[in-house]
């Protein structure tokens, strides 16, 4: 049956600082529950939903104190499962952190809500040679969910930065639904040209600031340079160059400004809080992709929409479902418990014993488009976020012997910073300006 606006409830797991509940309570979602460990966090839920529960821990989470909701929502800690820990081995599912997702899912297994989303990184896909996410989707099966997965790009929805996900949709007993929760009627087209926005500039901003098009993926760190320099997104003027303040990270996150600051309550550190506003901000899920996929969760539950049940009696109409909403090129895994090795693709659907999955666009039908230098300042910045000549040297030191590629104006100011360590206002001529 249809529901009211004001009967759909949320509750949210992994909290964090309220992605998915900005996200879905302006799809008219009201959120009744949060769970989130860490202590800043917290801080930043309690200002915000001041009247809302928040338990500390999944772990000791009893099911009897969550209230009833239809939806659910989870980030579990993607820690165990990122590329950027591959250096050193990644243990996946069966790590300290990430192996939270069986908590997740007797808790799932308790009160069996009607829909649950998941965001992670899409290491999730490869960990363990596919092992463990072909898991993660035969725990949500065995519940009875219809789940389907897909990995967006935060760049096409309206986002300035280039942060591919992969969510994960489970539907109880409907895999129509999870599949239209994630993909529309029409098979989108994969975006080309990728790299150009990451090495064209926007128009330099009133400052005299130049950044590309595209910001990198906004990272859980302090925000300062590290060794993988090539990959983190700076603000560039001539001969100086800084990195990202914490509102412009919330900006390209699709937070509102000082969203991250907590409540008086919050004891700050002498230091500051930038280094926890960053991490916060980096471990977040992006808001307007969430959005819209609340937008079409809302849409389906408010219809009563009961999807194509009878479709999927057998395995061949699943593939039938990954063809019409991913890709023709839909391949099945009826089988899916003696699969040793598989490489996922990016979308799908699974249900009961079968799998499909198909090559998927990470962008909607109708992209959006956003830029980089919409988020950036317009007032003066402190001296703080700016980096010195020696941090300038270090940069291009490493950059050089990676052989990588920086973009043009923050490696011609990198340079010039590094050699003579001096200062200038002046606007900066760009050679490649987007519209």
């Amino acid at each position: 049956m249809p529901l009211l606006k004001d009967e759909l409830k949320l509750n949210s797991f992994f909290s964090g600082i309220g992605g998915f509940e900005v996200a879905f309570e302006r799809a008219g979602f009201q959120v009744s529950f949060h769970c989130e460990k860490d202590k800043f966090c917290r801080s930043i839920l309690e200002r915000h939903w001041p009247n809302t529960p928040c338990a500390p821990d999944i772990t000791t989470l009893d099911p009897k104190d969550i209230p009833r909701a239809q939806v659910w929502t989870a980030g579990f800690p993607c820690q165990d499962l990122s590329m950027a820990r591959t250096p050193h081995g990644r243990s996946g599912l069966k790590g300290q952190q990430s192996s939270l997702f069986f908590e997740l899912r007797d808790l799932m297994a308790a009160h069996r809500p009607e829909v649950v989303l998941i965001e992670n990184v899409v290491g999730l896909l490869n960990s363990h040679g596919g092992q463990d996410f072909k898991i993660l989707l035969s725990s949500l099966a065995e519940l009875g969910y219809g789940v389907s997965w897909r990995v967006l790009n935060a760049r096409y929805f309206g986002a300035a930065q280039s942060r591919p996900r992969v969510f994960i949709c489970a539907w109880l007993k409907n895999p129509a639904n999870a599949a239209r929760a994630l993909f529309e009627d029409e098979i989108a087209e994969q975006p080309g040209g990728e790299r150009e926005g990451f090495v064209s500039a926007c128009r330099p901003t009133v400052t005299g600031a130049v950044v590309p098009r595209v910001s990198f993926c906004i990272s859980a760190t302090s925000g300062r340079h590290t060794g993988l320099d090539w990959a983190r997104s700076y603000v560039t003027y001539p001969r100086s160059v800084r990195r990202l303040t914490p509102r412009e990270c919330e900006r390209l996150q699709g937070f509102p400004d000082d969203w991250t600051v907590p409540g008086e309550s919050y004891r700050v550190p002498a230091r500051g809080i930038d280094t926890e506003r960053y991490h916060a901000v980096g471990n977040a899920v992006c808001v307007p992709v969430v959005e819209w996929i609340a937008n079409r969760i809302m849409l389906m539950l408010e219809s009563g929409n009961s999807g194509r049940r009878k479709a999927y009696s057998t395995a061949e109409s699943l593939r039938a479902c990954a063809g019409e909403f991913a890709s023709p090129a839909a391949r099945l895994f009826s089988e899916p418990k003696r699969l040793d090795a598989v490489k996922w693709r990016s979308g799908g659907v699974a249900y009961k014993e079968a799998i499909v999955d198909a090559p998927a666009s990470t962008a909607p039908c109708t992209p959006v488009a956003s830029y980089f230098s919409e988020v950036i300042e317009r007032n003066s910045v402190s001296e703080k976020y700016y980096l010195s000549s020696n941090a300038a040297q270090g940069i291009i030191r490493r950059v050089d012997k990676m052989g990588r590629r920086l973009f043009a104006p923050l490696d011609r100011s990198l340079r010039e910073l590094a050699q003579t360590g001096e200062y200038s206002g002046k606007p900066m001529e760009v050679e490649a300006v987007a519209a």
